[in-house]
């Protein structure tokens, strides 16, 4: 029976109470109903239980289910997008835009993202509210597995908070990871290793240490260089025994 802390494969599509899409894990789906976004990972995912990787909602209607369990949950606003608040509008003056905005457009302003309601002259009317705020979210969904192995915990680890595919290794309490090369100039994977590393310790029992290891190899070219550079040491060498005989 799964229960918080577990990691679990899951398999979704949501949507509004009229029927429409809004997600899907299903590639298919998702271009079918116009939902596609081009880029992201498609396929089946795998979550923690109770970790909030997925709606909440959802989060805690996978809890008591089998691995197999298929099943249709009704995400109440509260537990999806949060209720709708009317109060949480700004009107911001188009100076504050880099282009002119239009209604129905996704804005930033300072950290805060918004929709745009209306343009009135030279100030915008923003809707900060999520654009499903107030909205029931239904999940059709499938729990395909439950992840049991250590190491496949810790690799889904480093996809959910940093979006890479690694391969860690775990020898006498010790995780080890090889850090892709470009990883140390990656912000995201800087910053989403140390939310790894605690997720590590929660959850993956015996550990009790985590080393991130950088493999620089050198270029084959250069390879190449030494080994032309010793040969022709070599060819000198020859030439110099022989001229002295």
């Amino acid at each position: 029976m799964i229960k918080k802390g577990d990691f679990v494969r899951v398999s979704y599509t949501a949507k509004l109470e009229d029927g429409t899409v809004i997600d899907s894990t299903d590639e298919s789906v998702a271009k079918e109903h116009g939902v596609y976004e081009e880029g992201a990972r498609y396929g089946s995912i795998v979550v923690v239980v109770g970790e909030g990787h997925v709606l909440k909602g959802l989060d805690e209607d996978l809890e008591g289910k089998e691995a197999g369990y298929k099943g249709s949950v009704e995400v109440p606003p509260e537990k999806a997008f949060g209720e709708y608040n009317p109060d949480n509008k700004e009107v911001i003056s188009i100076t504050k835009f880099k282009e002119r905005p239009v209604p129905g457009q996704r804005v930033q302003v300072g950290e805060k993202v918004g929709t745009v309601e209306k343009v009135i002259g030279r100030r915008a009317i923003v809707d900060f509210n999520h654009p499903l705020a107030g909205k029931k979210i239904i999940f059709e969904y499938e729990i395909e597995e439950i992840i049991e192995k250590p190491e496949e915990k810790i690799k889904y680890l480093f996809l959910i908070y940093t979006g890479r595919e690694l391969e860690p290794k775990i020898e006498d309490g010790k995780v080890i990871v090889e850090v892709p090369k470009d990883a140390s100039f990656n912000q995201y994977f800087l910053l989403g290793k140390y939310t790894v590393v605690d997720q590590i310790f929660k959850h993956i029992e015996g550990v009790g240490e985590v080393v991130f290891m950088e493999v620089f190899e050198k270029p084959e070219e250069k390879k190449e260089e030494q080994n032309d550079t010793e040969a022709e040491k070599e060819q000198k060498s020859e030439d110099t025994e022989e001229e002295k005989e």
